[in-house]
């Protein structure tokens, strides 16, 4: 039985790709300054870059490794890099400092404070965005406004509001939220720390996303110290865009002659990126509808414009894949084979896993199949976004076995 994913190859060995935006927006002294602010935060320090032997010698290719952010700052979640980078340098606009390093211990202080005067800092979020902007809100003493969508869980809730964060409902789906927050925020003069864009709002979405370069730049250091150059692959889940786009333009900008082959996932429920690339036209296309996936943290239907220029420069395969999919990657994870460390991951960073898992145990088209380029050379990197960020969900997943994998494409004895 074929997989029934919905693919698009984009690129492929004959066609140029065009680094020039990936270089521009990425350059690595971007993600050195990135580095040195999240270095002076409080409790700061690498996380781990797991490697999975076993699981890639069933599969049958070279090796695979995992960035685990559910262990970044106690935080369960990649998403607080980006935030707390933009804020720091939003800081620094508003102060007119931008050309000086501003300690974490200033950012904190009652002079600090007293020349930002009555600063608000505002954002819509699936969960995770909006939990690490409360955080680095919180650390800093500065107060927070957080919208979410009426079907957001009440764990992803209280895990905002737990920071001092105000925590608005909005009725509708995600892009109903980001359209609320920043007609507030007009209203009132606050700031809109966003990592989606709109035309006119993008400086802050691409402080965000070099934010993410960061956790790039600790990656790279951990191959390094393996005696690998780079990844030959990179798995990697779309939303608004914006942690793809930042990995894939790293990656791009430091490697343009010889970058990894990129793979680009998102749910089937909401594939904004995918159906704007589908589209042909090079203009980003909504998804409409309430997005009802489990993976909240993709569950996204606007593209992020800025994102999806590196993306559709640079990323050379898009494909939209079912719930049951991110449910196995989280059980593959969480019970790994004997003798690979156990992950704990939530939907949304565990998609890349279940994705590349499916492509290699189902039978999938001879397009597809020559595109990836997958074999016992092959060394696979992608990041877990997340942990266990909706305890409820993730035990329905794990314990009850919900979302499960279709008979036809279970594992064969």
């Amino acid at each position: 039985m074929k997989n029934e994913f919905k693919y698009i190859i984009h690129h492929t060995g004959d066609t140029k790709k065009d680094t020039a935006k990936a270089k521009a927006m990425f350059p690595m002294t971007c993600a050195r300054d990135a580095r040195k602010f999240h270095s002076h935060i409080p409790g700061y320090h690498m996380t781990p870059l797991v490697a999975l032997p076993n699981l890639a010698h069933l599969l049958g290719i070279g090796g695979i490794y995992v960035k685990n952010e559910s262990k970044r700052l106690r935080m369960n979640s990649f998403k607080v890099m980006g935030g707390s980078y933009a804020v720091y340098r939003l800081i620094k606009q508003i102060l007119g400092r931008e050309d000086e390093d501003l300690t974490f211990e200033y950012l904190t202080s009652p002079e600090c404070h007293a020349a930002l005067g009555d600063v608000v800092f505002c954002s819509a979020t699936d969960g995770n965005h909006g939990r690490g902007l409360a955080w680095v809100c919180n650390k800093l003493g500065l107060p927070c406004k957080i919208y979410v969508h009426s079907e957001t869980s009440q764990p992803r809730i209280d895990a905002i509001a737990s920071f001092g964060a105000e925590v608005t409902v909005v009725n509708g789906n995600y892009d109903d939220a980001v359209r609320q927050a920043a007609e507030d925020a007009k209203a009132n003069g606050w700031y809109v720390v966003s990592d989606t864009s709109w035309p006119g709002y993008e400086k802050i979405p691409t402080w965000i996303m070099q934010g993410y370069n960061s956790i790039m730049l600790e990656v790279q250091e951990q191959f390094s110290g393996l005696g690998i150059v780079k990844p030959t692959h990179v798995f990697v889940q779309a939303g608004v865009g914006a942690m793809a786009a930042s990995v894939v333009g790293f990656y791009s900008a430091i490697f343009p002659d010889d970058p990894p082959v990129f793979v680009v996932v998102e749910p089937d429920k909401a594939p904004c990126i995918y159906e704007s690339i589908a589209a042909g036209d090079g203009q980003c296309h909504s998804v409409k509808g309430d997005l009802d996936t489990i993976m909240a943290g993709l569950a996204c239907g606007d593209p992020s414009p800025i994102a999806f220029e590196i993306l559709k420069d640079n990323a050379d395969i898009f494909i939209q894949v079912p719930d049951n999919v991110a449910a196995r990657g989280m059980r593959i994870l969480g019970c790994p084979l004997s003798g690979d460390p156990m992950v704990i991951s939530g939907e949304s960073g565990a998609v890349p896993l279940g994705t590349l898992f499916a492509l290699l145990t189902d039978e999938i088209s001879a397009d597809l199949k020559a595109a990836l380029k997958l074999d016992e050379d092959s060394t696979v990197f992608f990041v877990n976004t997340e942990g266990n960020t909706d305890p409820i969900e993730f035990r329905r997943i794990l314990w009850d076995g919900k979302n499960p994998t279709p008979a036809r494409f279970r594992v064969k004895e």
